[in-house]
């Protein structure tokens, strides 16, 4: 309904406000309503946020976005994890009214008199909610305003003064005041929307090949210094759970392995134990206690892998055979994208008993959480019903906010919307597939925009699963150049193990498997061998993440800007950190800025010109100021256009800091 002042179109809601917006702490969240009324008369906006401990933020106006447009644009800043509401409120302004029709009607002599005393009476209402110190102040400039033998031009300009003018709409005189809805915001903490993802196979790291023999947990812990001397914040593991041996897969996902290959960390289950049991090759629980501990002693965090299937040798197919899908002949379902077979894995029918497996998944969850594990990506969740992770998910929150779930959903966007819509923190997204300018463009300007309401990307570079032929083709300019767009595009992003080596043979071509995948066999890597010989991209990755770190602005994902580049392979955008107040949304032009400019073409040089939109870099048209390469230490003066000339073999991009020429 509409209510006496017209409030619509407010953002961000999600589904109707059916379900929460979704923000993290210390982030300024945009909030937006089209808001108008009747005749001539003016109107003005506001919104109010109500924390989860019930406080309720200052009064903040909103402010038009463009004249005529109807269209108006506040802030609200979230310092506090939970669940957050607001409502905007929009009012009749009747010192906006009587300055507009004051400064009209007094410079041609109309109703002098009477607007005098109107203008007086509305000071005089005014006067009683602004500051005690300045009451008094507000009064006088209303006794002038009925004070005889004054100067119809000096009673306007006193009433109109700035100084006055800015302290009145502070604390403005509110007529007609209705209310939108409130809506909810959640607020996780701020990893749901910053941080840096380092995947790897604990199997793999002490393992041996003659003869072969598994990585431990134990092993896996001395690759930890290196991953966070690289700046990661989260190290990923792959299902570290026993593994089937029914129609387990050998090298290269072949169907007939050898005696001594270990299987898919995806085939979950096995006669030692299922989803909360550790592979005995791995360890005990202990042991992965000690890794997770020792994680946190060097600042990051593990994220668990929370895959819901099994393998035919899991004690769920004994004791529970309902969970599955039981074909013709009496034989268990396994899992199918035609052609591809994973004979070695059993999908969940989660019509089958759902309750009895909503237990058990969240039984599962727990288990994991008990051991420290805050952070669960959760494999294929688009294959299993959407009301199970809505409930899922929200059980979670209810009782430990902080633990936070990634999507590993590539598939259609209503599903990927969806997925972030009812829960889920993050979501991989198809990054992997954009190479293109304009590509990359359009799909960021998606997902900053109205999507990063509810929807927080993850741009892991490479997968397991996903080796892009650009990484195929490009050499190892591509793994910087992909890098570069990953981490200073979102502000989350990730590297799966062997990025840093610039691993880039697939298993046939046209396939983005990789060529002997790790997936189904031990996998050793030089690392110290590639770091002495300079081949290692490590230092790069480091000096990325350092980046990020430094420079707020690039921990944020809704205020990415693209500018012009008249090269078609050269890509250029700018990230401003957002403003300290909720009253300046918009910041100041002090406000750290970073300009990232890539040469897109692994293979060539190439220059062009760059026209830069001044506005959304804090300045002026034709202002100068100074940037300074993060990479090279480079420093240039530029302006609107600058010349650029990058080769990708020596520097593919440039990550430039900027300053106010003089300062």
């Amino acid at each position: 309904m509409i209510g006496r002042l017209a409030i619509t179109d407010v953002q961000p809601v999600v589904t109707c406000g059916l379900l929460p917006a979704r923000a993290v702490a210390g982030e300024t969240v945009p909030v937006r309503a089209t808001v108008f009324r009747e005749g001539h008369d003016a109107v003005a906006a506001n919104v109010v946020a109500r924390a989860p401990d019930g406080r309720t933020g200052p009064f903040t106006r909103l402010r038009i976005t463009e004249p005529g447009t109807d269209r108006w644009l506040g802030a609200v800043h979230v310092d506090l994890e939970g669940l957050w509401s607001f409502v905007i409120e929009a009012w009749g302004d009747p010192l906006a009214t009587w300055r507009h029709d004051a400064g009209i009607k007094l410079p041609l002599g109309q109703d002098v008199e009477l607007v005098c005393e109107e203008g007086a009476r509305l000071l005089e209402r005014a006067a009683g909610g602004v500051p005690p110190e300045r009451q008094d102040g507000v009064r006088s400039v209303a006794q002038l305003l009925r004070a005889p033998g004054v100067a119809p031009g000096t009673k306007l300009a006193t009433a109109l003064d700035p100084e006055l003018t800015a302290m009145l709409d502070a604390h403005p005189v509110r007529e007609l005041v209705t209310a939108s809805p409130a809506y909810e915001i959640w607020v996780d903490r701020p990893r749901a929307l910053f941080g840096s993802w380092y995947e790897f196979f604990p199997r793999s790291e002490g393992a041996s090949l003659d003869p072969p023999r598994s990585g431990t947990l134990r092993t896996a812990m001395e690759r930890l210094p290196a991953i966070a001397a690289m700046g990661f914040d989260v190290v990923y593991l792959p299902p570290i759970h026993p593994i089937g041996r029914s129609f387990r897969k050998g090298a290269n996902n072949t169907p007939t392995p050898g005696p001594d290959d270990p299987g898919s960390t995806w085939a979950i289950g096995s006669a030692e134990g299922g989803h909360d049991a550790v592979h005995p090759e791995l360890g005990t629980l202990t042991d992965f206690d000690a890794f997770v501990a020792r994680t946190r002693e060097l600042g990051m965090e593990v994220a668990l892998d929370y895959a819901l299937q099994a393998s035919p040798d899991h004690p769920w197919v004994t004791e529970h055979p309902e969970w599955f899908t039981t074909r013709a002949d009496g034989s268990i379902a396994y899992a199918e994208n035609p052609p591809k077979r994973y004979q070695d894995i059993y999908p969940m029918n989660f019509d089958n008993d759902p309750e009895g497996i909503y237990a058990e998944c969240l039984r599962v969850l727990r288990h994991w959480m008990d051991h420290g594990v805050r952070i669960f990506r959760v494999d294929n969740p688009h294959t299993k019903p959407l009301n199970f992770w809505e409930r899922l998910i929200g059980e979670v929150k209810q009782t430990d906010p902080d633990v936070l779930f990634l999507a590993e959903a590539f598939t259609r966007p209503p599903m990927m919307h969806t997925l972030a819509k009812i829960g889920f923190t993050q979501s991989y997204t198809y990054f992997t597939w954009r190479t293109a300018k304009w590509e990359l463009e359009e799909y960021l300007t998606e997902l900053a925009g109205d999507a990063a309401d509810y929807m927080r990307p993850n741009f892991f570079v490479n997968t397991p699963d996903i080796l892009h032929a650009y990484l195929q083709y490009g050499g190892p300019p591509a793994f910087k150049i992909r890098a570069v767009l990953a981490a200073l595009l979102s502000p989350t992003w990730g590297v799966y193990s062997g990025y840093e080596l610039a691993e880039h043979v697939a298993v046939r071509a046209g396939s983005e498997e990789y060529l002997n995948s790790e997936k189904y066999q031990y996998r050793t890597r030089d690392w110290a061998g590639a770091e002495a010989d300079g081949r290692s991209l490590a230092p790069y990755l480091t000096t990325l993440n350092r980046l990020r770190r430094e420079h707020p602005a690039l921990q944020r994902l809704r205020n990415v800007r693209f500018h012009h580049a008249d090269t078609a392979e050269l890509m250029a955008w700018s990230k401003r950190a957002e403003a300290a107040s909720d009253e300046d949304p918009d910041g100041d032009s002090d406000a750290d800025t970073v300009i990232v400019v890539v040469n897109l073409d692994p293979h060539s040089v190439r220059e062009g010109m760059l026209h830069l939109n001044m506005p959304e870099l804090g300045f002026d048209w034709g202002d100068r100021f100074v940037v300074t390469d993060e990479v090279t230490g480079q420093t240039w003066t530029w302006g609107e256009q600058a010349f650029v000339r990058l080769d990708p073999f020596i520097e593919p991009a440039h990550v430039l800091t900027v300053r106010r020429v003089g300062r």
